[in-house]
């Protein structure tokens, strides 16, 4: 099931949701690199943490699915955001340095052509940063987040997934160890919870973060569409019946 974007920002705007997001923002940010002069593209409901891109790079572009919905972002000046297709983004062949890609591949129905569109509209060397939800971690677990929603992966799983799809994985991260509870007193410990998770290991957490670079050669062609005719019947002015 895909969150809607009302409960997106709804969840973005809570105790929770804030924290969540400057957890996973840090580790964003720090598989991002220095994105000046880059085309970003921000994928799914990337935009709580794309603002550390504006004013540095070249462009920042946030593409929202159509059965998602979308927002305007940012609230100063012009909107960036795109509603589309994210199987049939609006893009030409190699025009993003970096897709952030978050609340994206675990909503799509067909991830592999996902991955294709993707490996299609990301320049030569440039980087996809993914954002999922760990299969076995707590996060998915529990429905109250847009974490739990979709297609949770293993680490295993996203490896083989970018592998076969020519991005080669160059760095990963962990986040999200504290327990998606509303609750004042987790909410108040959450280094705690974030260093002793991290003391346990990778699978305490509920998120996982990768930066994988495209290859220059695709190992599965994008299978090829067939176009569709529509015809149209010959209609003429007329009055419109009453009653």
């Amino acid at each position: 099931m895909s969150s809607d974007v009302t409960r997106l920002i709804a969840y973005y705007k809570s105790p929770l949701g804030r924290i969540s997001r400057a957890l996973v923002r840090e580790q964003v940010i720090a598989l991002a690199g220095d994105v000046r002069g880059k085309r970003v593209l921000g994928l799914g409901f990337a935009t709580p943490y794309l603002r550390f891109a504006l004013g540095k790079a070249e462009r920042v572009l946030a593409f929202m699915p159509a059965r998602q919905g979308a927002s305007a972002w940012p609230r100063e000046g012009p909107s960036c955001t795109v509603l589309c297709d994210p199987l049939e983004m609006p893009l030409t062949d190699a025009a993003v340095d970096m897709t952030i890609a978050i609340h994206a591949l675990e909503h799509v129905a067909d991830a592999e052509e996902l991955m294709r569109e993707l490996w299609r509209i990301t320049a030569p060397n440039g980087h996809l940063i993914l954002v999922v939800p760990r299969r076995r971690g707590i996060w998915a677990q529990r429905d109250n987040t847009p974490f739990g929603q979709g297609n949770p992966y293993s680490g295993g799983q996203l490896e083989k997934l970018l592998r076969d799809h020519s991005f080669v994985p160059e760095a990963w991260r962990d986040g999200l160890f504290l327990p998606p509870m509303q609750s004042s007193l987790v909410l108040k410990s959450t280094r705690f919870f974030e260093r002793f998770g991290r003391l346990l290991g990778p699978a305490m957490s509920g998120v996982i973060c990768v930066r994988a670079r495209k290859e220059a050669f695709p190992a599965v062609p994008r299978r090829k569409r067939e176009a569709r005719y529509v015809r149209v019947p010959g209609l003429s002015a007329a009055t419109a019946r009453s009653g």
